[in-house]
């Protein structure tokens, strides 16, 4: 093996010095050097899978791209695949094309569902697609102990998806509680990121001062949850890598901008975290995030740097993220260093297609991961959603737009025959969330306001981080009946109205993603958007925002299985103040 290495190697030396023709050159390149921060006018030698030359070459194949700008291939930092509801082919299939030739994901979604076979069914559905994705290993599964999951992955269960092949480091770790309080289990986790020096990511909205110290102090590298300037710079300034969020529902790019100088650049990256299929499709990944960071005002060098070589720097992939020799040819041209609109994609040193992914036998899949395509298990005989007035005044959950933030407000809710109704008028919509992988029985109810839904219901198997369903409503039968929707078709999305299904979207991976074309899994969800707008919802995507009603690790009130959640005081409540 080392021979063959040797033998490689000596190819490179000789097409980088010139002695041989070089196996592909790109000729009369605009090159955006991301080491320095400038351009530079030159040919890019290729041989084999790497970039062995960047000045004047000749080459058995020879490309003109007429002054085109060429940059590394966009790099994700972090995402979870499992909010784009496509499988990672499908994924990959969308994004290449978009110029992201690298992903790192946290498949903490399908971890919550189905536990290590989860993990494994996506690192193996990742493998011949269309762009190289790696994996973080999860570290909140369950997020908390305040809902039920359908796993339980220990500091043991860690070490040995640390072990797997594709698995870059620790994923963010969101019980920043547990880290201050020093449980056992969290801290072990934190150990294994340090003993192995690996990346470890964080995930803590609001933590500042000396608790900020404590937890970045335990090896976390990185937090994505920023939504002030502030904040922004005491994590930059305590030694933290920033991500600058701008996915489908949380947005944090224009709030952050000015907090990027010239001084801390290399310390951000942008991310999008969850992304759904129509924006993909219809608007682009990492180019959409760039464009908009180009328009805001931030120098476009600057704007490639954080989605390639910070990203790699990041994450010690020391073989991307720059054109320069000794780095995977993963590279996109384009025309306009303002608008960034990638018309060329090279991956490994060939010119990306549009080809289907590798088919996986279905059938296959299911024997080998049953708790992948077996999630939904509900306990239909405890499918009620009457709550007993037991007072006038409720804590309501309110959701604000294109943010993961929700206020808790105390609003006096309509009572009906000594219960508790949802109040279309006044938009107070009943909300609960379901148990859906172990029949417990257990549901959440209460109430959410800012949906804006006038007539009917619209329910999720996708809820983070415990994937229960979620289910808002008018009518409590019309919940009852999309609930049953989603049980009947092994998860997915839905929307009932009047007794009728009326929209949904079957997501037969683990109730998370599909495994249907991207196209198709894209246009019906677009159609669900529409029938929810027909409904009366406010919101672009009610679908993203309700997922993350039930994460009780983001401010301030979310409701999980077992309850209602006040997130500042990390602990349950009760729905009624009076």
């Amino acid at each position: 093996m080392q021979h063959g290495a040797i033998k490689k190697m000596k190819k490179h030396i000789q097409q980088a010095r010139g002695l041989e023709p070089a196996d592909l050159v790109l000729k009369k390149c605009t090159i955006i050097d991301v080491f320095c921060g400038e351009l530079k006018s030159a040919d890019i030698a290729i041989c084999d899978e790497v970039i062995v030359g960047v000045g004047e070459y000749s080459g058995k194949t020879e490309i003109d791209c007429k002054g085109a700008y060429v940059c590394p291939g966009f790099l994700e930092g972090h995402i979870h695949i499992e909010s784009s509801m496509l499988s990672p082919g499908q994924f990959a299939k969308i994004v290449g094309p978009h110029g992201t030739t690298t992903v790192i994901c946290d498949p903490h979604e399908i971890a919550n569902v189905a536990g290590i076979p989860g993990i494994k069914y996506l690192l193996e559905e990742s493998k011949n697609t269309q762009c190289s994705i790696f994996v973080m290993a999860p570290s909140c599964v369950p997020a908390t102990n305040l809902e039920n999951s359908g796993a339980i992955l220990t500091s043991t269960d860690m070490e040995e998806i640390l072990g797997l092949e594709q698995v870059l480091g620790v994923a963010e770790m969101m019980n920043f509680p547990g880290v201050l309080y020093q449980d056992d289990d969290v801290l072990k986790k934190l150990a294994l990121g340090k003993s192995r020096q690996v990346p470890v990511d964080g995930h803590a909205p609001g933590l500042t001062g000396k608790d900020l110290q404590a937890y970045i102090g335990t090896g976390i590298q990185s937090d994505h949850e920023c939504s002030t300037v502030a904040e922004a710079k005491e994590k930059l300034s305590s030694g933290m890598y920033l991500f600058i969020r701008e996915g489908s529902t949380a947005k944090n790019l224009e709030d952050l901008y000015p907090v990027i100088t010239v001084q801390n650049s290399r310390r951000c990256l942008l991310v999008t975290d969850d992304c759904h299929p129509e924006e993909l499709l219809n608007e682009g990944h990492m180019d959409r995030i760039l464009r908009k960071a180009i328009q805001l005002g931030l120098d476009p060098i600057t704007a490639i740097q954080m989605v390639t070589i910070n990203v790699a720097d990041c994450f010690g992939l020391q073989d991307r993220g720059a054109v320069a020799p000794g780095r995977l040819a993963d590279l996109v041209l384009f025309d306009n260093l303002e608008d960034i609109r990638p018309k060329t994609v090279f991956r490994r040193g060939e010119l990306l297609n549009n080809r289907e992914p590798a088919q996986i036998d279905k059938v296959e899949q299911v024997h080998k991961y049953p708790a992948v395509f077996d999630s939904v298990n509900v306990n239909l005989e405890k499918l009620l959603f009457d709550i007993p007035a037991a007072g006038k005044i409720a804590r309501v959950i309110q959701v604000k737009k294109n943010q993961l933030i929700t206020e808790s407000v105390e609003l006096p809710v309509r009572i009906l025959d000594g219960f508790a109704v949802s109040d279309p008028e006044r938009d107070i919509i009943k909300l609960a969330v379901i148990e859906r992988h172990n029949a417990t029985g257990n549901i959440g109810r209460g109430f959410v306001t800012g949906l804006g839904l006038k007539k009917g219901a619209i329910a999720s198997t996708v809820g983070h981080d415990s994937h229960n369903i979620t289910v808002a409503g008018c009518d409590d039968q019309d919940m009852k009946l999309v609930v049953e929707t989603l049980i009947k078709q092994g998860g997915g999305l839905a929307i009932v109205c009047e007794g009728k299904v009326e929209a949904s979207l079957v997501l037969d991976v683990a109730g998370l993603m599909s495994t249907a074309d991207a196209t198709e899994v894209a246009e019906t969800f677009s159609e669900l958007l529409k029938v929810a707008a027909k409904l009366g919802v406010k919101l672009a995507d009610p679908f993203m925002l309700m997922s993350f009603l039930s994460l009780p690790v983001i401010p301030h009130l979310k409701m999980t299985d077992l309850g209602l959640v006040d997130v500042d005081s990390f602990c349950h409540t009760g729905l009624w103040v009076g």
